[in-house]
């Protein structure tokens, strides 16, 4: 018999760490793995329930690994999952120290971190450096690239923390979008803007439709977003960012060259299939272990 997960989730919303969750769940059964999903609507998977006590103590008898994807998921699999629980880390913000969240985070078998600065974050908690697995978020590359005729786009969140209000102060005319492969699909240009970032999944999207990228030098993001390279780094300061936009303008060379290179990483690095393989290898450990 084949691999047994359960997969928990709180987010009431289809939101990034959502959309990350439903492209495992497909690279997943490529490889063989059977899932079961406890979560809110959003998800239409088969195998989907609502998370309750009752449902994850029944259904983790049955599962090989209980696999938390957010921190509320964590918190009622450390104290009712009947098997081996692991827990993937999205976020760069500090791990709480308190003795409640200590004694939470001694309970999972293994971390998946999404970047090697939430996994500094994991280890600076003290979460042994032998429980870390760095497994990266996933894009699936579209057949094809922007035509780059349009706007300069941003994500449109109502997260504080993702800098809406510091783009409208530099006065760039930008959209903001709900819908992100709608909008990349002609986009000249996708700028991301955020006091705190995990990896950036929605900068690797635009990289992935050949869209080149400004992006904050904060957590995760300098990982993906390599200065000069695959797209330009920026500190959150208006003055900066209505820079790099006029560079990018004013120099079609640089901005094709960011394109190619990003399109390239996202294919190259971020693909399902690999963040699929490798999740399976930290089950593998956790069974095996």
């Amino acid at each position: 018999m084949g691999m047994r997960v359960l997969h928990l989730d709180m987010g009431k919303e289809r939101r990034g760490g959502q959309i990350q969750l439903e492209l495992l769940l497909e690279g997943l059964g490529e490889l063989g793995v059977e899932s079961r999903l406890l979560a809110p609507l959003w998800s239409n998977h088969a195998e989907r329930e609502e998370l309750s006590v009752g449902r994850l103590r029944a259904w983790s008898r049955e599962a090989d690994v209980v696999h938390c994807h957010d921190a509320k998921s964590h918190t009622l699999a450390a104290l009712w999952a009947r098997c081996p629980v692991v827990v993937s880390r999205r976020v760069a913000f500090p791990v709480q120290r308190g003795l409640l969240s200590q004694w939470k985070y001694g309970r999972a078998r293994m971390y998946l971190a999404i970047s090697n600065a939430v996994a500094c974050e994991l280890l600076k908690a003290g979460v042994p450096e032998a429980k870390i697995a760095i497994v990266p978020d996933a894009v699936r590359l579209p057949e094809t690239v922007s035509a780059r005729t349009g706007p300069l786009v941003a994500l449109d969140s109502d997260d504080p923390l993702k800098g809406r209000e510091l783009l409208r102060a530099t006065g760039l005319g930008i959209r903001f979008t709900r819908d992100l492969p709608k909008a990349l699909a002609d986009a000249w240009g996708f700028v991301y803007i955020t006091e705190s970032e995990g990896l950036g999944s929605a900068a690797l999207l635009a990289m992935a439709y050949g869209v080149p990228v400004i992006a904050s030098k904060v957590g995760g993001l300098p990982e993906i977003v390599k200065h000069q390279e695959t797209g330009l780094l920026v500190e959150n300061r208006a003055v900066e960012i209505a820079a790099a936009v006029g560079r990018l303008r004013g120099d079609a060379e640089l901005a094709g060259r960011l394109a190619l290179a990003g399109r390239r990483l996202a294919a190259e690095r971020f693909s399902v299939e690999r963040m699929a393989r490798g999740t399976l290898e930290v089950y593998e450990r956790v069974v095996g272990g």
